[in-house]
């Protein structure tokens, strides 16, 4: 028996759009052959990663876009070889996109009206010394 591994890094998906999760006509051999055989992962579709990058002048992980990949190293691989090209990264965060939760753009005026009924947040009550320069 003969197995065949086929590892794809993100951009180097084959024209057949398979993934090297499907078997096509020509992988497939017979039980009784011993041609060479490659084997389908069922419900192995990528899941998708959220990247995030450190630049070297920075100190928080920017957004720098996301990746499809099998799991979580495969990511950070690919992140490195994707967004940071040119070394301008120290480090990288991947997150499955699945984990990310976010509110609606809709609902910003609820999500944001307890905030208006505490003046006392605003900076504009504090009396800042002479020798607090920047602020």
């Amino acid at each position: 028996m003969h197995f065949t591994i086929r590892k794809f890094y993100y951009g180097d998906i084959p024209d057949d759009k398979s993934g090297g999760n499907e078997l096509n006509e020509s992988s497939k051999a017979s039980s009784s052959g011993g041609a060479p055989i490659a084997i389908g992962i069922e419900g192995a579709d990528w899941p998708l990663w959220e990247v995030f990058i450190r630049s070297k002048q920075g100190l928080d992980h920017k957004h720098a876009g996301s990746l499809h990949a099998a799991d979580a190293k495969m990511a950070i691989e690919n992140a490195r070889d994707v967004y940071t090209r040119r070394m301008e990264g120290i480090s990288i965060w991947v997150v499955e996109s699945k984990y990310i939760h976010a509110s609606s753009p809709e609902e910003s005026d609820e999500l944001y009206e307890p905030a208006n009924d505490k003046v006392y947040r605003h900076p504009t009550f504090y009396d800042l010394p002479d020798e607090v320069k920047h602020m």
